[in-house]
């Protein structure tokens, strides 16, 4: 359930994620396909989703908001994140952690 692909260069993690907006809760619900699914309550609009997603993830992993970005799919409900600061086992772990 965990090996979905999380690749690390230059001190950062990049993976892909799979957003949930306007979910009645929020937080990581384990992997979805190759992506790790993050529920939201916030609206696909205005980057308001976006900016829960990176909440959420920070945190999840206890990292300042600053070092996780959005590399691509803005505007949509898969993306790929980037967060420096943190090794794949960490990303691996959350979403062992989350499933179930």
């Amino acid at each position: 359930m965990s090996d979905f692909p999380v690749t690390e260069r230059e001190g950062a993690v990049r993976f892909a994620v799979r957003v949930q907006p306007r979910s009645s809760r929020t937080g990581v619900e384990g992997v979805h396909g190759d992506a790790l699914k993050v529920r939201v309550n916030a609206p696909p609009v205005d980057g308001a989703a976006n900016e829960a997603v990176v909440e959420v993830l920070a945190e999840a992993l206890g990292v300042p908001r600053r070092l996780i970005r959005i590399v691509t799919g803005e505007s949509s409900r898969s993306k790929v994140v980037e967060i420096a600061g943190v090794g794949a086992a960490a990303i691996r772990d959350l979403a062992i952690r989350s499933s179930g």
